[in-house]
């Protein structure tokens, strides 16, 4: 599945890799090294960076009900 990088370099200085994904998203990117410099604090060594893809689809809950056409008085 995985073809191509397997590591990359962030302007930060961390050090990313990459494994074979879960359903929805093909392939998991995970920080594998922090460093010592990186002014992120969401970076945490060894934890996933995750792909927010899935979150972008249409929403499954019933959004407020379609407001009917309006009629002008007068």
């Amino acid at each position: 599945m995985l073809k191509g990088f397997t590591h990359a370099r962030l302007s930060c200085g961390c050090r990313l890799s990459f494994r074979e994904g879960v359903e929805g998203s093909p392939v998991t990117v995970v920080l594998e090294r922090k460093a010592p410099g990186c002014p992120h604090t969401f970076h945490v060594e060894s934890l996933p960076l995750f792909d927010h893809r899935e979150a972008l689809r249409p929403s499954t809950r019933l959004g407020p009900p379609e407001a009917g056409e309006f009629e002008e008085e007068g």
